[in-house]
């Protein structure tokens, strides 16, 4: 099940979402047909339970919005960007571990 705290972000919405965004943002880039992307989903849940109100957690359907993952040169998904600031601080490709995320995470915190 979906977390509620997952905000769902477009080409329409990602610079208001993510880039003018008061806290870090950590955007999944994930499309539907994806198997990886399925199988990373509840832990991208997870993490916006466990760190809700410290980071924001997003995703973007690359199939829907083409325009930001090409802006930000993503060519395999799932990939996971963390903005801070509206600076792209890193990134991980592929699915990562719980562990790796965190660690990720903790660089923006």
């Amino acid at each position: 099940m979906a977390s509620d705290k997952v905000v769902h972000v477009s080409d329409d919405n990602f610079e208001a979402e993510v880039i003018s965004s008061s806290i870090p943002v950590l955007v999944d880039f994930w499309a539907s047909w994806c198997a990886p992307c399925k199988a990373i989903s509840p832990v991208i849940d997870a993490l916006a339970e466990e760190y809700g109100g410290k980071i924001k957690i997003a995703k973007l359907n690359v199939d829907e919005s083409a325009a930001t993952p090409s802006k930000y040169g993503v060519r395999g998904i799932p990939a996971l960007l963390l903005f801070k600031d509206g600076q792209l601080v890193d990134q991980l490709v592929g699915a990562v571990p719980k562990n790796q995320l965190e660690s990720l995470i903790q660089k923006a915190l």
